[in-house]
């Protein structure tokens, strides 16, 4: 990225200088003016590298080069003088004609009479063996002047010989690499290892981020001895991993060419460069070489408080399923990152309940200090009054793209203090779990308020008496995933009872599978054959779910197959199912079993022709050559026909990265007694009760219960109503990067990809007496755009590359069972509504006169509504399910 102008010339007139010189580095004539032309351009499109399809500019100049002073005690200590000269500004596409922005404009007008003054002042350059020892200009000259400035004087900066090293220049701080050959000299500079203060955030999780590539290379011509030209070409391109059409490239060229050299000015004598810089100009300072932050001024931009009276109406309930809901979300949420605690607290404190929880939303995922100190002073953890805006606080801190310590000491702090209701108690311990666990994965397991919180997990679930406090601490520890919180899931998973048990195994389900020990599987191995104590179906069901996962060996698979027969006749479907599922969708455990199956007293008639109606499928989806999502069902029942556990999941993968997108389980116990049936074997005594699991882009959420215990189940019934519960509903920031790079021109450029989306999740279960029937039912609403904006800014010209794509989706899973008679009818339907596609791109160039060229693209399609194929014992029970009931049909939601 340097390109150079740098002539150099034996000193000695006696003396033909090669590349391998006297001389290190850059070496000039004594008394001669070197006259170079150099220009920097930079163009931005969607990576596929045309020119006429791209927006940018250039700048070009002559530049003078003079030799001010060199050392008495060695050639390879030398002051030079750059001036810049002749500066015009042009559109890098020179097909733009009639509509660019800079006709009819000379550089005055485009750059400013005084920026033009600045940059054409003189810089000098101390060069000691080819690297830059210091770079002198003027003090208060603009910053962004001062970069085109350095990004011209780092070219200069070089050495003649092979090698890797570490050079300061506008870049900062990086890692460098020399090629020499007979002609040139290549120099490579390792963009990822610059040391350079800039801001800047990324979302973590590989589903969700940004794939982004930097290269940077300079060669160096040498013609007769002599440095004649420098080319330096800078790439910056970035991409969204699972939407690759979200992409886009920045390539920065410089160009510095020697023209001829005259006569010049004589050196100046002297042994110390400090007083040969005073004669030239006492005014000249030492400043840093590496490029400064600036902001370029923004002309008309409105306030914070105007641009939420702008986006308003768009967050309206009403209007959250729409995508100009989610657009406003995060436009609001970049304006949100600028403002100050006071401006908005005066916005929280003005707005009315019903547009609250969208604002909650919007100012905890701007995360910054002031938003948090403001969004933690209005909400009050001591009420009850306000337990929706508490929630909304907390998902939105649990699905944070790049929390801070700060965030995780803050809801420690609330969790020791007192609250208005229980629920928000639990929902602040589950977060801080997923807060430990984001903070670990990026490199923060060792903060204090990280090993704080995980000494309150752990310490909470050792001491906990109560059941809902040790539920609490599981589901913490679930999200968390703590090495250290095996033993202790071990122990739970093993000895306690029925929803505790069942919990501490799908936290265990949730590790990767280096943790799964043998230790852990040979627990798992006792729990599913019960070989100290009677569990329940679900227990044992996700026990043997953790073995098939996670390499099983081939006498675990051999005993769990030999197991199918001896079971419970619903459980033996269940596994049944979920093994021919592995073998279909080609799961890992596929090779371990089909090894065993060979077998015959594992692989018989009488082993794989278990009836019963629970079942298991996973299937795809969408599936792509980058990526792929896939969905799975599985349900477990009773021996009477009522649902015991019904499992939707998604997944999203890049490559073999998954993402568990979606996870709504829904659990019922206890219902035999409704319909006068006989409970399975060790459920004999289990409370009536329903509820509802949901994990949401790998967090789990707080369950939610429709009815626990058989008088809330019957007063629900008498007073149901036909809405199902809401169970995660919001706006969230779910990819969220930000990077400001400095450009070895001297630019200042910008990359940004953001992600939100509306979602809503409701689930119900529904029971007819009259008609011996149950329902479960689990809708998916999304509405998602994600936008990347990628600008190039000189602080006079700007050139900006906006692509963006939206989307809404709809997903209903419904689960229906006749248990009449038996074997039972099951119905099982997974729809998705019709997806409408937008894509939009946006291309423009601006001058900070307000004059503008503006490009726009748009393409749409319809991706057509489909069924999922789902495992179904009894197809004719599908047209049953939607045949018309007369109004007296005894039902409830719960």
């Amino acid at each position: 990225m340097i390109l150079l102008a740098v002539l150099f010339l034996c000193f000695i007139s006696s003396y033909s200088a090669s590349v391998k010189g006297h001389t290190t580095g850059l070496s000039l004539n004594n008394d001669r003016l070197y006259k170079l032309k150099y220009s920097t351009e930079v163009f931005l499109d969607r990576g596929k590298g045309n020119l006429q399809d791209s927006v940018g500019y250039q700048i070009s100049s002559n530049v003078d080069v003079v030799l001010l002073w060199r050392s008495p005690d060695g050639d390879d200590d030398q002051l030079i003088q750059i001036t810049i000269k002749d500066v015009k500004v042009e559109n890098v596409n020179q097909q733009r004609g009639e509509k660019s922005i800079f006709k009819g404009k000379k550089p005055p007008q485009i750059i400013r009479k005084e920026n033009l003054e600045a940059l054409q002042r003189p810089v000098l350059l101390h060069l000691i063996h080819g690297k830059v020892k210091e770079f002198y200009s003027y003090q208060n000259e603009p910053p962004a002047i001062q970069n085109l400035k350095r990004g011209l004087a780092s070219l200069f900066q070089m050495q003649l010989s092979s090698g890797t090293t570490n050079e300061v220049d506008i870049s900062g701080d990086c890692k460098v690499t020399y090629q020499a050959h007979q002609d040139k000299v290549t120099k490579i500079k390792a963009l990822d290892s610059c040391t350079i203060e800039r801001s800047g955030f990324t979302t973590r999780n590989q589903v969700l981020g940004v794939t982004s590539k930097a290269t940077s290379v300079t060669t160096y011509k040498i013609e007769d001895s002599f440095v004649v030209a420098v080319l330096a070409e800078e790439i910056h391109a970035l991409r969204l991993n699972f939407l690759q059409t979200i992409a886009g490239k920045i390539v920065s060229k410089q160009k510095l060419e020697l023209k001829t050299t005259e006569a010049g000015p004589r050196l100046k004598s002297g042994k110390q460069v400090a007083a040969i810089i005073k004669a030239v100009d006492s005014k000249y300072t030492a400043i840093p070489i590496v490029g400064q932050v600036f902001q370029s001024e923004c002309k008309g931009c409105s306030s914070l408080s105007q641009h939420w009276q702008s986006v308003r109406k768009h967050l309206q309930p009403d209007n959250l399923s729409k995508t100009e809901a989610v657009r406003s979300f995060l436009t609001f949420i970049q304006h949100l990152r600028m403002a100050k605690k006071e401006e908005i607290l005066q916005i929280l404190k003005a707005e009315n309940k019903d547009i609250l929880p969208q604002l909650v939303d919007a100012v905890t995922s701007a995360q910054t200090p002031d938003s948090l100190d403001a969004i933690l002073d209005f909400l009050d953890f001591k009420s009850d009054s306000n337990i929706i805006l508490q929630e909304r606080f907390l998902y939105a801190c649990g699905f944070a793209s790049h929390p801070d310590e700060e965030l995780l000491r803050a809801l420690i702090s609330k969790f020791k203090g007192s609250f208005g209701s229980n629920d928000i108690r639990e929902s602040v311990m589950i977060i801080i779990g997923a807060l430990v666990r984001k903070l670990c994965q990026n490199e923060g397991c060792k903060l204090k308020a990280v090993v704080d919180a995980k000494k309150l997990i752990l310490g909470g679930l050792e001491r906990a008496e109560k059941k809902e406090d040790t539920m609490m601490y599981l589901l913490a520890l679930k999200n968390a995933r703590l090495p250290e919180g095996i033993p202790l899931l071990l122990k739970y998973a093993e000895a306690a009872e029925g929803p505790i048990s069942h919990l501490a195994v799908t936290a265990l389900q949730r590790y990767d599978a280096p943790f799964i020990t043998d230790e852990v599987k040979k627990t798992m191995n006792r729990i599913y054959h019960q070989t100290r104590k009677v569990h329940e179906k679900t227990v044992r069901t996700t026990a043997a779910a953790v073995i098939l996962n996670n390499n099983p060996s081939y006498m675990e698979v051999k005993n769990i197959l030999l197991s199918i027969g001896e079971l419970p006749q619903e459980m033996n479907k269940y596994m049944l199912s979920i093994v021919q599922d592995i073998l279909r969708f080609e799961m890992p455990a596929s090779k371990m079993i089909r090894r065993v199956l060979k077998e015959m007293v594992a692989h018989n008639y009488d082993r794989f022709s278990k009836s019963g109606s629970s079942s298991a499928y996973t299937g795809y989806i969408e599936r792509g050559p980058h990526s792929a999502s896939t969905y799975s069902l599985d349900i477990l029942y009773s021996g009477s026909g009522i649902l015991r556990r019904s499992n939707l999941n998604i997944f999203q993968y890049v490559g073999k990265t998954p993402l568990h997108a979606i996870q709504v389980v829904i659990e019922a116990q206890g219902l035999e007694a409704l319909i006068a049936a006989t409970p399975d074997e060790g459920e004999e005594n289990l409370d009536s009760y329903a509820g509802l699991s949901p994990l949401l882009f790998d967090v789990q959420l707080r369950p939610v219960t429709f009815f626990n215990g058989y008088s809330d189940l019957m007063s629900k019934m008498l007073s149901a109503s036909s809405d199902p519960i809401s169970v995660v509903k919001g706006l969230i920031l779910l990819i969220d990067h930000s990077q400001e790079l400095q450009l070895q021109s001297g630019l200042k450029a910008n990359m940004e990809v953001q992600g939100g989306l509306a979602i809503d999740i409701s689930g119900s279960m529904e029971f007819s007496l009259w008609y011996r029937e149950s329902k479960t039912r689990v809708k998916n609403r999304v509405t998602v755009v994600i936008t990347g904006d990628i600008t190039v800014d000189s602080s006079f010209v700007k050139a900006g590359l906006e692509i963006s794509a939206e989307t809404e989706a709809g997903l209903e899973f419904i689960s229906t069972v006749q248990f009449s008679q038996y074997p039972f009818l099951v119905c099982l339907q997974m729809d998705r509504d019709g997806i409408p596609y937008r894509q939009f791109e946006t291309k423009y160039e601006r001058l900070s006169t307000g004059r503008g060229y503006v490009s726009r693209k748009r393409k749409e399609i319809l991706v057509a509504g489909s069924e999922f194929p789902l495992h179904q014992e009894n197809s004719e029970m599908c047209k049953v399910v939607f045949a018309p009931k007369p109004e007296s049909s005894s039902s409830g939601w719960f």
